[in-house]
């Protein structure tokens, strides 16, 4: 989709009463179509991996609309861009806004761009009507939060952190064979830079983060916008199923020990365990191989993963223990070896009820029906949480759609977000 196509498409049912504060539709549509020409696939979406001259040349864009409405604009050297405007209580920690111009590869136009801009979009209201704010307000962008090019995510945020793992990082390559520490310097910065970044982390008092839902659930309520409860922390699981290998024809059925029959019936299970501990607990087994793999072979040996999710530690903790009962359980009924190994634990961020609080309040001055409801996907909100207070507002997903270029918000539902986050953020 070329960038006249998207802004047709955005503002013919734009309803312009939404332009009122000093916001308005029609810009934040015309900066999400120029943004979406950088980078962009034949299929209408954008291909802009971390560190990559894409998002550095959407940063770019991002940074001149940043000054044109005000702001003090600088970059740390993990490549995350800062735009701030002074309070009128300056010394006091800022609050924060934005997201990541990052994509998947040929991925969709509005996962991160909609949260950089509709922060930013309240800072133009602020410049039209001549408000300031009582404590200072950055817009951030965030570098590499997909991952597409290390196959580990969260860089920028991970990195304003502190929480950042180099002795890792520095045993990445990218696909083409560049080490992270060589992207760093071909990207303009340096290791030594990106360990400086965490000194800004003092600064930030809170953070709120606009983002699409990547779910279905506010389109079933019909509801534009929602209030995140919580971000769901993932804990991966590496199973093994260990039988024994046999020829299919020669084995009795009552002699054998098919690795394959108990994984699918571990697959079967784990979907009816989630309910058993919370309404927002998930589990997916999302990865299988099977070992020698012949036709006439029976398997002898299975791999998988089971991916476990909640926005609260201990309902997560409790379903992996659950889902590994049952594969231990299996195991033993099947005379057959099975091993279980964490391979990623990721804590939960569940949201302050407080902000959840103003944030419903924002929503009433809206006059904006309130639904709560947990993100299932991990954000840079997630990475602050675990020492910065955060909110997050969703917007609704056509079709639940993302990471794709069919991936679609309307500009109505777009713009409301940022009326939410405006009454957010100045009731601070």
């Amino acid at each position: 989709m070329s960038k006249e196509n998207l802004i047709s498409k955005l503002l013919k049912d734009y309803d312009s009463a939404l332009n009122h504060s000093g916001v308005n539709g029609e810009r934040l549509g015309h900066r999400l179509a120029m943004l979406s020409e950088i980078g962009a696939t034949a299929d209408g979406g954008v291909n802009r991996p971390g560190f990559s001259a894409e998002e550095k040349l959407a940063k770019e864009q991002v940074k001149v609309w940043m000054k044109d409405a005000g702001l003090k604009v600088w970059e740390d050297g993990a490549g995350n861009v800062f735009g701030r405007l002074s309070g009128l209580a300056d010394s006091i920690p800022a609050v924060a806004s934005g997201s990541h111009v990052d994509s998947v590869p040929n991925g969709g136009n509005f996962d991160g761009p909609l949260g950089v801009l509709a922060a930013l979009e309240v800072v133009e209201a602020w410049k039209y009507t001549g408000y300031r704010p009582q404590r200072p307000f950055e817009v951030v962008i965030f570098s590499d939060e997909e991952g597409a090019r290390f196959n580990g995510s969260l860089t920028g945020s991970m990195s304003l952190m502190g929480t950042i793992d180099l002795e890792k990082q520095l045993q990445l390559t990218d696909f083409n064979g560049d080490s992270f520490e060589e992207v760093l310097e071909k990207y303009g910065t340096s290791l030594d830079d990106l360990k400086k970044a965490s000194s800004h982390k003092k600064d930030i008092g809170l953070f709120v983060e606009v983002h699409i839902e990547q779910g279905k659930r506010l389109e079933k309520a019909g509801l534009p916008v929602g209030i995140v409860s919580g971000i769901a922390g993932p804990c991966w699981l590496e199973i093994i199923f260990s039988g024994k290998a046999g020829h299919a024809g020669n084995t009795p059925m009552n002699d054998r020990k098919d690795a394959l029959v108990a994984a699918g019936e571990f697959v079967v299970a784990v979907e009816t365990l989630p309910e058993k501990v919370s309404s927002t607990a998930v589990a997916t087994v999302g990865k299988l191989s099977v070992h020698p793999n012949g036709v006439n072979v029976i398997p002898g040996e299975v791999s998988l993963f089971a991916d476990i999710r909640d926005i609260y530690e201990n309902t997560r903790d409790e379903l992996v223990s659950l889902v590994t009962e049952k594969a231990n359980s299996i195991a033993q009924t099947r005379g057959m070896e099975v091993s279980i190994k964490v391979n990623t634990s990721v804590k939960p961020v569940p949201i302050d009820e407080s902000i959840q609080k103003k944030l419903e309040k924002a929503f009433l001055e809206n006059q904006i029906e309130q639904m709560r409801l947990p993100s299932g996907a991990g954000h840079d909100s997630m990475v602050l949480g675990e020492e910065i207070p955060v909110g997050m507002i969703f917007v609704r997903s056509k079709d639940g759609i993302s990471h794709n270029p069919k991936e679609w918000s309307s500009l109505n539902d777009c713009v409301i977000s940022v009326h939410v986050l405006k009454s957010f953020i100045e009731s601070l």
